[in-house]
């Protein structure tokens, strides 16, 4: 293939925000073994985008500047690499790039191993909202023994930031695992929560919001925790007997406060979870996307050449959903 310049969006430095966010033109990326090229569609920004630029994991992350961010993209196959079986140009597919990114741009190289098909049925911006933030509820609920078929045994839950693109996917996901789901979120998003399923939805600015306490009195089995603000001495009173809190935002004190709670042998649990894209795990639930059987929310949707807005936007913290960025009049190679 000649050399061709496509359009991307990177920046050259650790931090800076949505304004050191550079519009240039690179080299057409080339697909290596065990890879495909995409040209692509849809991608969304997740907190991990902005916090690897604000230098959260130097000197590990990016490995090298100047650095094309994002990795959950969806598209369409333009070319494959050596050794690759089961993909063909044209496919459509979502895809997780890893963590040498390079999804705020026309064209992305994407590995066979966290790529997926993807049907008529889903579309690129709602297939492109799933690989992080729907893993990441997927991986939290199975703290729970969730069977998503509805036959598993009934528990309570309770998911904190329910408005966000994790939580939002984790109400959804409780719900089909047929638990019993109390959530959080700002009074605006209370009835899009409910819309998702959430039987009692809590304002987090309330002191009922504040307090995590279930309107019905119950006690959680899980707590999906999707929020840095609240921390275990408020959430530890709410649990079960048994209960676990699934933190998803974890920190040092978190590492350590859940291994004191294993030295004392303490029955509450909290778990600190990063969790990992699979390829099994984003078929499944592109699966459930394809049966109606889960949604993306999507938060807004921006151009390519307006990429630095919806960093910001997302930056902000207060995006119901997901935020996509598409690329549109995309050129051919």
């Amino acid at each position: 293939m000649a050399a061709r310049t496509i359009r991307a969006v990177q920046y050259a430095g650790y931090g800076g925000g949505a304004a050191a966010l550079q519009h240039v033109e690179i080299q057409v990326p080339s697909p290596k073994k065990d890879e495909v090229l995409l040209r692509v569609e849809a991608a969304s920004i997740n907190p991990a985008d902005w916090k690897v630029q604000k230098g959260m994991m130097r000197p590990f992350l990016p490995s090298k500047f100047p650095f094309v961010p994002v990795s959950d993209v969806a598209g369409e196959v333009v070319e494959v690499g050596p050794g690759v079986d089961g993909f063909k140009p044209g496919d459509k597919v979502v895809t997780w790039l890893g963590f040498k990114a390079g999804g705020l741009a026309e064209y992305a190289v994407a590995p066979v191993n966290g790529t997926v098909h993807i049907p008529p049925e889903v579309s690129a911006a709602d297939a492109a909202g799933l690989p992080i933030a729907a893993c990441s509820a997927l991986q939290a609920m199975r703290y729970a023994t969730t069977k998503f078929d509805g036959t598993g045994d009934p528990a309570n839950v309770l998911v904190t930031a329910a408005s966000g693109g994790v939580g939002t996917f984790a109400v959804q996901l409780a719900k089909l695992g047929n638990l019993h789901v109390t959530a959080t979120c700002g009074a605006r998003n209370m009835e899009l929560v409910r819309s998702l399923g959430a039987d009692e939805v809590l304002d987090y600015k309330t002191p009922e919001g504040k307090s995590l306490q279930s309107p019905s009195g119950r006690k959680y089995d899980i707590v999906v925790h999707c929020t840095s603000s609240v921390g275990w001495s408020s959430l530890e009173p709410n649990l079960a007997a048994h209960g676990k809190v699934v933190d998803l935002n974890p920190t040092p004190g978190v590492f350590l406060r859940s291994a004191l709670n294993q030295l004392t042998c303490s029955n509450k649990k909290l778990v600190p979870l990063i969790a990992a894209v699979t390829k099994e795990d984003l078929q499944f639930l592109v699966e459930l996307v394809k049966g109606g059987k889960l949604k993306t929310a999507i938060d807004s949707r921006y151009a390519l050449g307006k990429a630095e807005e919806a960093w910001a936007k997302s930056m902000d913290g207060h995006a119901t959903g997901k935020i996509i960025v598409e690329c549109d009049q995309v050129m051919g190679i």
